[in-house]
């Protein structure tokens, strides 16, 4: 694996690689004896503001024996002024790997083909990759193995990460169904291109009624703040809830969750130790995706 870019492009084999680190790395965390990054800097450079996803990365680094350089929007613009290309290939003189969050797919993709670092997906409006492999570890470790299994994704169906969860699905062998309203599906060509078992319903309590896991993200993701009125009164019935979930279901939110909205206040409360759990995931699974690129 030289960089991660997208679910899309790992293969079966790569997706059981990093899970099968990750388990190794949480396992020893506190108690690490190998530094893959002693005395490498690695840079990110994001567009959009973050949380989990900046402080996750920055600890994981570190804990690692390297060091992290940030620089935000208002410190760097890919493709303003200077070209994706140039960037990356100035940064590839000063770094030893990059990871970006941003907008566009394509400029994470062009400062890997231009640059001679790993460069690392961190969020772009086509996918999340980062965070689907640390969905599909906290899975393993909550329910087993993967294949099979059903999962329901709720709400926007054509957000990035729904998009990673259809080719995660496809990959592993697990059953998606996404239960999202007309204009808010995946599109047909999307489904065409990653297979599997992947299944698009208006109905989400026909969606949840058989489901190992039942999935959902924000409403209203950065960006499409314009789009706000509009998107939460159509996505008002699609909101996970008690009544959706039965024993043994595990629910799952990559966060920041808005409660009251897309999942309310009382589920996500009682099952934060599962949301949570996942929240904590998206370290050791970052740190395993490192450990790889390291070179």
């Amino acid at each position: 694996m030289k960089h991660l870019l997208t679910i899309e492009q790992l293969s079966f084999d790569e997706i059981e690689l990093v899970l099968s680190l990750s388990r190794q790395v949480k396992a020893r965390r506190g108690r690490e004896t190998q530094c893959p990054l002693r005395g490498q800097t690695w840079g990110l450079i994001f567009s959009k503001a973050s949380t989990r996803t900046r402080v996750s990365f920055e600890v994981g680094i570190r804990e690692l024996g390297g060091s992290s350089l940030y620089l935000s929007a208002n410190d760097i613009q890919l493709g303003r002024g200077e070209t994706v290309a140039d960037t990356a290939r100035v940064l590839s003189r000063y770094l030893h790997g990059i990871i970006i969050r941003t907008f566009a797919q394509s400029d994470v993709e062009e400062f890997a083909t231009s640059g001679t670092i790993p460069v690392i997906n961190a969020l772009t409006d086509d996918e999340h990759p980062c965070q689907i492999l640390a969905d599909l570890f906290t899975i393993q470790e909550k329910l087993g193995s993967l294949k099979g299994k059903r999962i329901t994704f709720a709400g926007d169906g054509d957000c990035n990460v729904a998009r990673s969860w259809i080719f995660a699905a496809a990959k592993t062998g697990m059953a998606l169904t996404i239960a999202a309203p007309r204009g808010y599906q995946p599109r047909p060509a999307l489904l065409e291109r990653a297979g599997g078992d992947i299944r698009v319903t208006e109905d989400l309590p026909a969606a949840a009624a058989n489901a190992d896991v039942l999935y959902t993200d924000v409403w209203v993701s950065m960006g499409k703040e314009g789009e706000a009125v509009d998107r939460l009164r159509v996505l008002a019935p699609y909101q996970l809830h008690s009544g959706l979930v039965k024993p043994g279901t595990l629910v799952m939110h990559c966060l920041p969750a808005y409660r009251g909205k897309e999942i309310s206040a009382e589920l996500l409360d009682a099952r934060q130790q599962d949301i949570f759990d996942q929240a904590e995931n998206r370290l050791h699974v970052q740190k395993a995706i490192l450990t790889l690129l390291a070179r």
